[in-house]
């Protein structure tokens, strides 16, 4: 890539690390070298990756309320525009998943407009490569990321429209980020879309915020054109929206001659069994975890009502004594399957019907703790699992599931960093962590929000990696 000036083409924060590999992906498909960290790294540390072109930060927002998004959100953001990127986005789930009270993406645009003082803010929700298309402000998903599944407006979608913190409830995106902000928002629909490609212009935006449809891949380019057309030297350009963002201005640097070809992968090697710990409640998932256990897989099933009764309060601090404990015994039966050479699973649910969901819940009411609650000490438990598991035997390779749980796993597992090193699925690149003085440290690892990937995505993560073939 030419970058005469060394200024970052883009930094994003994502609001969880599943969304937040997913933007990794895809610039670094584009040719981008990124980098994705904890936490937004200084102009120092920047210095020890003198080809950086990106960088990205993997929070925990999606599962905070707003008082937690202001508090979290304004030094971040603060700190990546002290790097000065021609971009700063902020990455949401591309099933948009907010509430006005938990992970409102609203707030998140309020945070962002006042700290870079943009003039209007590009919202790009549509990733078709994903399977989410907009289309006249409503957003539909296809039923699994990466697979054929069938397509539904989002609030009938099968699984979404029973996400345990977030359910959808309205597909139509306008007045859905309506509910978290009092900023007007205008649509660029996809019939201005199509008239901007056959006649292309400078477009003025009046409005504070600004969606943008999208129904086939070739629609991203122009929205990145558009999109770059708005940022300069003197301003950082905020924008907000799904992976969709990395995809349309990548492919728009692409085209106009800014980056080199696509980035090129090796074949990556599976050395012994994979761990995968999920703490997803995703249909999705739950048809993943079914098949690799028909497939031959060992599962370790965890007591959530059991660990219910023993959580004190919300604060994750009050609980780390319990969930020590927890995680040393799960950690054993673990690695005994582990030495006789089973690729393992072991989950918190199997799908929102499972019963352990449905008597968690009861337990986590009856004692005042938010539905949230559980993404902290899932997360948690399971990244503590997934590192005594490491430190005990040869593991190589871990897939965490969930994208509530798995920001608390990744942190747990003291992940500092993870570059990615080859395509797995769509949206859940296979990644190497960085993560010094612990057992993680030169891992692979995957982190795979719960609609993404096929039927077989688990039996496919534990074979050798060549992207020739995806």
């Amino acid at each position: 890539m030419e970058n005469s000036t060394n200024r970052l083409l883009i930094a994003y924060y994502g609001d969880d690390f599943t969304g937040s590999t997913d933007a990794l992906e895809f610039l670094s498909r584009a040719g981008i070298k990124t980098m994705l960290f904890i936490e937004a790294p200084t102009l120092a540390q920047l210095k020890n990756y003198p080809d950086l072109q990106a960088i990205g930060v993997a929070g925990m927002s999606r599962t905070m309320s707003t008082i937690e998004m202001e508090d979290i959100l304004t030094p971040a953001f603060a700190d990546l525009a002290k790097l000065n990127p021609k971009h700063v986005h902020y990455k949401v789930c591309s099933t948009f998943d907010s509430s006005s009270t938990i992970g409102s993406i609203g707030k998140a645009i309020d945070i962002g407009a006042a700290i870079f003082k943009s003039k209007f803010v590009p919202v790009l929700v549509a990733a078709p490569v994903l399977g989410r298309y907009m289309l006249f402000g409503n957003l539909f998903a296809r039923m699994g990321i990466g697979s054929a599944g069938a397509i539904y407006r989002l609030d009938r979608h099968p699984s979404m429209s029973k996400h345990p913190v977030t359910p959808a409830d309205e597909s139509d995106i306008k007045l859905h980020l309506a509910k978290q902000t009092e900023k007007n928002i205008g649509l660029f629909n996809i019939l201005d879309l199509h008239q901007y490609q056959e006649e292309p212009k400078d477009l003025e935006f009046t409005n504070d915020i600004v969606l943008f449809d999208a129904l086939e891949e070739q629609d991203l380019a122009s929205i990145g054109e558009i999109i770059d057309a708005q940022a300069n030297e003197e301003n950082i350009l905020f924008s907000a929206g799904s992976s969709g963002i990395e995809m349309a201005l990548g492919a728009y640097w692409q085209q106009s001659g800014l980056l080199k070809s696509e980035q090129k992968w090796e074949i990556v090697k599976v050395d012994g069994p994979i761990l995968i710990a999920s703490g997803s409640c995703s249909a999705v998932t739950s048809t993943q975890i079914s098949f690799a256990l028909h497939k031959g897989f060992a599962e370790v099933a965890i007591d959530t009502v059991s660990l219910a009764n023993l959580v004190v309060s919300s604060d994750l601090s009050e609980n780390m004594d319990v969930l020590k404990q927890v995680a040393e015994t799960y950690a054993s039966r673990v690695v005994e399957l582990f030495n006789k050479g089973k690729n393992i699973i072991i989950h918190t649910s199997l799908g929102t019907d499972d019963k352990r969901v449905l008597e968690t819940d009861k337990l986590f009411i009856n004692k005042g703790l938010h539905k949230s609650t559980t993404a902290k000490l899932y997360g948690t438990l399971l990244g503590q699992i997934a590192t005594l598991v490491a430190e005990k035997t040869s593991l190589k390779r871990i897939i965490v599931a969930g994208g509530d749980t798995s920001s608390y796993a990744a942190r747990a597992m003291g992940i500092e960093a993870v570059e990615m090193i080859a395509p797995l699925s769509p949206g859940a690149p296979l990644c190497k962590a960085y993560a010094s003085n612990t057992a993680i440290n030169h891992l692979q690892i995957a982190f795979k929000g719960g609609q993404v990937g096929k039927e077989d995505f688990f039996l496919m993560a534990a074979k050798d990696i060549d992207s020739n073939q995806i």
